[in-house]
């Protein structure tokens, strides 16, 4: 027994139509848009902290003489 095992087609059309039904078909295009949004936003956080983990600190640089 699978608690939250594979997912059918039967049970895949049923939890589209309870979304259906809930959000009303004129809202799931800017829910679908906010949704991508924010995976697009946390995907972009999660590799800017990666990248600022990964570079070394920066040197200072050595102060110039000015004439």
């Amino acid at each position: 027994m699978f608690f939250l095992g594979p997912v059918g087609p039967t049970e895949l059309i049923l939890i589209i139509l309870i979304i259906v039904i809930i959000f009303g078909a004129r809202k799931l295009p800017e829910l679908g848009k906010s949704l991508g949004e924010g995976i697009k936003n946390f995907r972009k956080s999660i590799t800017t902290k990666e990248k600022e983990s990964e570079s070394p600190p920066d040197k200072p640089e050595p102060p110039t003489k000015e004439e």
